[in-house]
């Protein structure tokens, strides 16, 4: 009987093996029925390069259907999962200094040093670290030669939040082992450092037979705000006033200054203005939000007075990041309806605020949810989700500054004073700057200056001799070139190569650089720098040189990754932050 009903399985699907792509046959074997269905309906789109082009609704059935195979078989989980314990979330109403329980199942879930997850099983490439050379990847391919800009899509304040949103999210625990690359000849000349050294990734045993080790991340990866509280306690003491619930900030309204030179906030490593400014204004909004606190509830205790602008806060730059900053990187219809779908649900805004969160995720939106969704998975950020936001050529080379006491000319722009170069901007220097330019002038100089484009042949050609700091912000003594370092990382941590990463979320290969982009200089310096081997390609330069979806200033590729992490983010936090979240709406 079952070698009938597996012939006759074989006999309907024989006609759909021939329509699937052939590196997609295995894993559609393993699927259910409604996963099959699912995608054969993402499958047949891509091969028509079209969901983008589709009308709005159309488009947001496909986006959910690939989110659905996404959560199915793109989350891995990266060490063991303790069984059978459970916290209860009455006796953590605020949020943790180190991240820990958010939830109930799983109490270290998205702590300070848990492990980096996978939406992908590794590719070790310990053979293959130095192939091509990434000194020889970054001349070539990465190294700005003119700068190009957004346009009017993207500006300086939009550059400086995703920094901000990282120094939330992720950093790696380094190993005390440190590496040298070497410039080789044939791109020596050419290489602002020949050589430099860099602490390498720590390798930590998972416990698990699957993946037998991992990477552990010192931030906590939820919107918990630790870019400005911290990761510890330790951070965590020192940026309060433990006066009012608020937050230490200079009489100028940027950050204060210890005794040593340092800023005191919640992340110091690797600043600049930009960030430090951005890092500033959310210190003066959680002190704001701690006077509106005190004032409507006068009897709150200054603990208390804390913990609520924390979540209050930390509420605010999810929604901020989630229907204002990705609707202008993701510049369309689609989009706009996708987050504000993801945020209010389908019973839209009107609804939610008048009679909440009604519904699943799907009518009512992932903010209100009484329960965590993980999908099984405990909840991390990915080595995949660090790869897609490298996003370093979004720096410009100088920052244009604005006389903000003038009137605005006919194009609402604001006259330009001067301009200083980012290298006066960084560590130490960049403080000593903020300060002299002043919080004000910084924000909106940055808010009419456009950030720079996410392509090939525009990675800012000053952090290839950049100062890299430790954790507590003090300087390193040996200079980087990040563009090769951040090639050599991917490689390090196992992260897939372009095609194979395109496999793994089910997206469609190349199979000639023609595939990838119709730019003859792109193919010919590809070709010089790869051969013919389009399987080699860097998953950095690949989505550089991606085909770009009109109105996207990030790769298809990115996308995809985004598209399944930052439901992720809203979908795994606990009831308490979800309904803050919500009366931020």
């Amino acid at each position: 009987m079952s070698l009938v009903m597996a012939s006759l399985k074989n006999l309907l699907l024989s006609p759909l093996r021939g329509f699937i792509h052939k590196d997609f046959h295995d894993i559609f074997e393993r699927m259910t029925l409604l996963d099959k269905l699912f995608f054969l309906i993402v499958h047949f789109v891509d091969k028509l390069n079209l969901w983008h082009r589709l009308p709005v609704f159309l488009g947001l059935l496909y986006l959910g259907a690939r989110r659905h195979l996404h959560q199915e078989y793109n989350l891995i989980n990266v060490g063991k999962t303790p069984v059978g314990v459970r916290s209860n979330p009455a006796d953590h109403p605020y949020r943790t200094a180190d991240g820990k329980y958010n939830d109930p199942f799983n109490e270290g879930a998205g702590s300070e040093l848990s492990f980096f997850g996978r939406n992908m099983l590794p590719v070790h490439q310990h053979n293959q670290l130095k192939k091509p050379d990434p000194m020889v990847v970054a001349t070539k391919l990465l190294a700005r030669r003119n700068f190009v800009d957004t346009g009017k899509q993207f500006n300086m304040i939009a550059a400086s939040w995703i920094q901000f949103m990282i120094h939330d999210w992720i950093d790696h625990l380094e190993d005390t082992k440190q590496i040298e690359l070497k410039a080789p000849k044939e791109v020596a000349s050419q290489c602002p450092l020949k050589s430099f050294k860099f602490f390498k990734t720590k390798e930590i045993p998972t416990g698990f037979y699957e993946i037998k080790t991992g990477h552990l991340n010192t931030r906590t990866p939820w919107w918990d705000g630790s870019s400005i509280y911290g990761s510890n306690a330790e951070v965590l003491k020192k940026v309060r006033t433990f006066k009012d619930g608020k937050l230490k900030l200079s009489a100028d309204g940027l950050l204060e200054i210890d005794k040593n030179g340092k800023i005191i906030s919640g992340d110091v490593r690797n600043t600049w203005a930009g960030l430090s400014a951005l890092q500033a204004l959310f210190v003066q909004e959680h002190n704001s939000v701690c006077d509106a606190l005190k004032k409507e509830y006068p009897e709150l205790e200054e603990e208390d007075l804390y913990r609520h602008a924390r979540l209050v806060t930390s509420a605010v730059i999810a929604k901020v990041h989630t229907i204002d900053w990705t609707v202008e990187l993701l510049k369309t219809d689609t989009m706009l309806a996708a987050m504000r779908t993801n945020w209010y649900g389908l019973l839209g805004k009107k609804f939610k605020d008048t009679f909440g969160h009604i519904g699943g995720s799907i009518l009512g939106g992932f903010v209100g949810m009484k329960k965590p969704e993980n999908h099984g998975v405990p909840y991390s950020l990915t080595e995949e989700f660090t790869s897609v936001y490298r996003m370093h050529q979004l720096l410009p080379d100088k920052l244009q500054l604005r006389n903000i006491d003038a009137k605005p000319g006919p194009n609402k722009s604001l006259p330009l004073t001067n301009e200083i170069p980012m290298e006066d901007l960084i560590g130490g220097k960049g403080e000593e700057n903020l300060s002299r330019i002043g919080f004000t002038k910084q924000m909106v100089s940055m808010g009419h200056q456009a950030c720079g484009a996410l392509e090939l042949w525009n990675y800012p050609v000053w952090m290839r001799d950049l100062v890299a700091q430790n954790v507590d912000g003090t300087d390193r003594p040996d200079h980087v070139d990040l563009a090769a370092l951040e090639i050599y990382r991917d490689r390090e941590r196992s992260v897939a190569r372009y095609n194979e990463f395109r496999r793994g979320m089910l997206q469609i290969p190349i199979s000639k650089w023609e595939d990838l982009t119709d730019d003859e200089e792109v193919i010919n310096t590809l070709r010089e720098v790869y051969g013919d081997d389009v399987e080699e390609l860097d998953l950095m330069v690949g989505m550089a040189a991606e085909k770009k979806i009109k109105g996207f200033a990030i790769s298809e590729t990115a996308f995809f990754i985004f598209l399944i992490m930052a439901s992720r983010r809203s979908r795994s936090s606990s009831s308490r932050e979800n309904s803050l979240v919500q009366k931020c709406r």
